[in-house]
């Protein structure tokens, strides 16, 4: 309400004071993209601003001088205006593209002359996309960089893997990340026991509590050349996120706000009533059971024969309702900027009842620059705020798995109905709640000073903070009434958690440049300490289910798991970059880290990297050609390390040996190991970059190489020692190596129309390629050398036995049983083969249209993994008995049951898992200029997961989980007003 105010107060102002004609307009790029920050004004004059988020600009100008538009790396233009409207399309300069900038994490550096591989999206990609996590964002729009969402819920988890794992600890894949120049805290501060059956995979969603639309850039470092300078952190690639700065214009209010509505994208076809039973009687048939038992309701007639209830449509197939309101106020002069947004939001769920996220956000930025540009000054607040409120358990393989004449949900009076104790209602989880509220906000400070000519002092400096309070409420009511159960019965749980870390890093950069010669000398230094508690209890045998959430209350309280960690960090770095003639770089790196998560005697490691860069395109023979605009050839080498193992890992520990009632003592859990250090990662990479045609046809292509040693993992000990395993380097090596592609096309340019089309393609082939003593140790049923990581060891499956009606599987050792040991011995492989994304943005006048599509080439576990035997009191897809089944069996038959259990272990449940996807459509239409007022904006729609092409068989391909709820498919729409 206040912005809305505030707008009409100044709008009332400009009216009272207009004399001077008011002329605005939209400003594009040749791709028909709407450009943020390009300059507006009138030569020897004092009007000038700039154009807001949405290309609009308003200005007060004298009728007889012309307007020039100015932006970095495209040509001026000057334009005399012949109306009250005026919209521009700009060119880029292919002179001035080389001054495009790019974040480098501690320098920047112009796109053309960088010798690294950083791939970049900017909030022209990330805006107007119906997400909620900036990963979502990211999905499909960079070469090398694979990112899979588990779960439709909100508050669900991402996995990242740039260039492939490198680490055989799940958990020690992770990138860094940092926001503004400050390590953000991307650990999840929840715990499983609590949020496992509300959430998928919450270990894995860094970056929830910052809202897409506070970021400017997400810029990923990838090869040797652009990670060694973050040393023992930079192994798995770092994300750089840069948050949207005030700029120097006349101060501009915006006003942005959507609505979206999610569905299940596609229902599994399962079986209805009818087939059901004929399947569910066959089985009872084929165990010799004439007489149904009093279990089973399905079949015996307690329940309806002729019902039929899609569960799907019960469970899952609500709508899931998100809307968010964004206002935000940005301007400033030469020397001072500010900008502030605030949003809030709330993401629903497809889940009967009222759940959802609610989300808060804030962003606060200001710049000051001294006169004469000696010293600048610039600070970043940014905090964002989850309140999560959830099911118990997600619904998912209820809705998949019940009997399709299961009773209705409610009675006739409207309570939940138990069909006389003859099921488990589904809804009796709306009595299960799971909450969690997290804060998490982040300070940086970035002060540049001049200290003579060429030497500029450098101080960063932040501090983040997260703060998480989970509760899992399990009252007695969620079971069955006839069973008589009380508030003694009820039992809660909480997990408490806080972390925090500062960091320090003073710099000095020095920049000379000499007849052909150029030189940039980095060096500083980092101190980082983070500190992490965690304290989960679970509390029991409650007087009153209305002092549930009052821990004091309970007559048991166990604290399960209690943690008060520390690490501190120091590291010392460089950059040496020397350029001759503009044509040939050489780029070196370095960096010394120390960490306390180490052992004494490896506590520093060293890292470091060479890069090289030849201009091609600059050297005489290709100067004048009308073909090729710009080439480039560039290699790297070098090393980066991984240091994402938890804290004490080297030391003697010891845990509380004691249960709920007993009086426990201490009990060893570690042995010391003070050689206990980093995994190292050693980076290759050779591309080759260039622009055609006046760069209307811009490809690159790179080939990598990473060999990730010395791996972080349980050596085996003789059981004499009492200990299983010890925590040290194995020299165990996994290799990742690819290609990828990258394009995008100018296709037509003319004063209304503007088409371009993108793409993407990455082939990552990741395998183990060394263990010594692997046969000999615990991970010999997980890991074979000359395989990917994620390889699965499987059963093999040989077909049905005609006589029996049986599964078989091959006998590798011949002793005429199947066993885990012996006869798991099929190396199932399920890392992506390739994964792409293409698309196009078009325009026409103030209408934009843009398509981008993913695709992934994957195998992956289908629905049989964990479903259920056909027979039982379970639902199945139509369709199951297409590929050969044996004969239905209800479970009492032991063979026939502990056949389909192998089954579900062996390569028949894995299958295609490739798909093509819709991922993301949008159609804007930018609304003309409102004369008077100025105020200016546009309209668009969006999809989000809006066609899937696959032959997987299960409910998502991306997802592949039969007991969570897949992506969402979403459509939004939305507007966005400044003035």
């Amino acid at each position: 309400m206040w912005v809305l105010l505030l707008l009409l107060f100044f709008n009332s102002n400009k009216l009272h004071a207009q004399q001077t004609t008011v002329l605005s307009g939209v400003v594009k790029s040749a791709d028909g993209t709407p450009m943020e920050g390009v300059t507006v004004w009138q030569k020897d004059t004092d009007n000038g601003t700039q154009t807001s988020e949405t290309g609009y600009y308003t200005l007060q100008v004298s009728n007889s001088l012309p307007v020039t538009f100015e932006y970095l790396g495209y040509k001026t233009q000057t334009v005399k205006p012949a109306g009250p409207v005026l919209n521009v399309t700009l060119q880029t300069d292919d002179d001035l593209l080389d001054e495009v900038v790019i974040n480098a994490g501690y320098y920047s550096v112009k796109d053309k002359e960088r010798t690294g591989s950083i791939s970049k999206i900017t909030a022209k990609e990330i805006g107007q996309q119906p997400v909620a996590n900036p990963l979502a964002a990211m999905q499909g729009r960079m070469a090398g960089v694979n990112i899979t969402q588990s779960s439709g819920t909100p508050g669900g988890g991402f996995d990242i893997q740039i260039r492939g794992r490198n680490s055989l600890r799940t958990e020690g894949n992770a990138p860094l990340y940092i926001v503004d120049g400050v390590p953000y805290l991307s650990e999840s501060t929840s715990h499983s026991y609590l949020s496992a059956g509300s959430l998928k995979s919450t270990e894995n969603n860094p970056l929830q509590l910052i809202n897409p639309n506070n970021i400017e850039s997400i810029e990923v470092l990838k090869d040797a050349d652009a990670t060694a300078i973050y040393g023992s952190r930079g192994a798995n690639g770092v994300v750089l996120i840069t948050t949207k700065k005030g700029v120097e214009q006349a101060t501009v209010f915006t006003l942005q706000s959507h609505t979206a509505i999610g569905v299940v994208p596609k229902f599994m076809k399962m079986l209805e009533t009818a087939d059901y039973l004929e399947l569910r009687k066959r089985a009872y048939a084929n165990d010799g059971i004439t007489e149904y038992p009093a279990a089973a309701h399905d079949v015996n007639g307690n329940w309806d024969p002729e019902r039929y209830t899609d569960w799907q449509k019960e469970l899952i197939g609500g709508k899931a309702v998100t809307q968010q309101v964004s206002a935000n106020v940005r301007g400033g002069s030469k020397n001072s900027q500010f900008m502030i947004m605030g949003s809030i939001a709330k993401d629903g769920t497809v889940f009967p009842g009222e759940y959802g996220n609610k989300r808060n956000n804030l962003l606060a930025q200001f710049a000051h620059t001294t006169p004469g540009e000696k010293w600048k000054i610039q600070t970043q607040f940014v905090r964002g705020e989850s309140n999560n409120s959830l099911l118990g358990t997600d619904l998912t393989r209820d809705a998949l798995t019940l009997a399709p004449n299961a009773p209705s949900l409610y009675d006739d009076e409207g309570n939940l109905n138990w069909e006389k104790s003859t099921w488990d209602n589904p809804l009796r989880w709306i009595n299960e709640t799971y909450r969690s509220k997290s804060t998490q906000w982040l300070t940086a400070w970035n002060i540049d000073g001049s200290i003579t000519k060429g030497l500029v002092f450098k101080l960063q400096a932040g501090y983040n903070e997260m703060v998480g309070e989970e509760q899992r409420l399990s009252p007695h009511t969620i079971h069955d009434p006839s069973w008589g159960l009380t508030s003694t019965y009820s039992n809660s749980m909480r997990n408490s958690s806080s972390g925090n870390n500062w960091n320090i890093e003073p710099q000095l950069h020095f920049d000379k440049t000499w007849k052909k010669h150029k030189i940039s000398v980095l060096a500083g230094s980092t101190f980082l300490k983070h500190e992490k508690k965690q304290y989960v209890w679970r509390a029991s045998d409650f007087s009153s289910n209305s002092q549930i959430t009052n821990l004091a209350a309970a007559k048991t309280l166990q604290i399960v798991s209690s943690l008060n960690n520390k690490y501190a960090y120091q590291a010392l770095f460089s950059r040496l970059n020397y350029q001759y003639n503009d044509k040939y770089i050489v780029n070196l790196t370095a960096r010394r880290d120390g960490s306390s998560r180490f052992g004494p005697n490896r506590r520093w490691a060293n890292f470091g990297a060479v890069a090289g860069a030849w201009l091609f395109s600059r050297e005489k023979l290709f100067e004048e050609s009308s073909w090729l605009s710009f080439g480039k050839l560039r290699a790297s080498y070098g090393s980066a390390g991984n240091d994402r193992i938890g804290d004490y890992q080297y030391m003697d520990t010891y845990g509380y040996s004691g249960g709920i009632y007993e009086v426990g003592g201490l009990r060893p859990l570690r042995l010391y190991n003070p050689d206990f250090s980093w995994e190292t990662n050693i980076k290759k990479e050779v591309a080759l970059e260039f622009a055609l045609f006046r760069n209307r046809f811009n490809a690159s292509a790179a080939y990598y190489q990473n060999k990730s040693s010395d791996q972080l993992v349980g050596i085996p000990l003789p059981g004499t020692t009492g200990f299983n395993s010890i925590q040290a380097n194995l020299p165990a090596t996994v290799r990742n190596s690819g290609w990828e592609f990258e394009m995008n096309a100018k296709l037509l340019t003319t004063t209304n129309w503007n088409w371009s089309v993108f793409g993407n393609i990455s082939f990552n082939e990741n395998k183990l390629i060394d263990f010594p003593g692997l046969k000999e140790s615990t991970y010999k049923y997980t890991y074979a050398v000359n395989y990917p990581t994620s390889m699965k060891y499987a059963y093999e499956f040989t077909g049905v036995d005609e006589e029996t009606g049986m599964y078989t599987f091959k006998d590798f050792n011949g002793d005429g049983k199947i066993t885990a040991n012996e006869d798991m011995q099929l190396i199932v492989q399920t890392a992506p083969k390739y994964f792409a994304g293409f698309g196009q943005d078009i325009s026409y006048k103030n209408w934009s249209l843009s398509v981008l599509f993913q695709a992934v080439k994957q195998t992956a576990p289908n629905y049989q993994m964990g479903w259920g035997m056909p027979g039982m009191m379970i639902n199945q897809p139509q369709g199951y008995d297409q590929s050969p089944i044996q004969k239905p069996s209800t479970g009492v038959d032991a063979q026939a049951f502990q056949n389909y259990n192998l089954y579900m272990q062996s390569q028949a449940a894995y299958s295609d898992a490739s798909f093509i996807r819709l991922k993301n459509i949008v159609l804007n239409y930018s609304l003309p200029a409102f004369k008077a007022s100025g105020l200016k904006g546009n309209i668009y729609i969006s999809g989000q997961n809006v066609l899937t092409i696959t032959k997987y068989r299960g409910l998502d391909p991306e997802s592949q989980s039969n007991v969570s709820v897949p992506p969402l498919k979403v459509w939004s729409l939305g507007a966005t007003f400044s003035y």
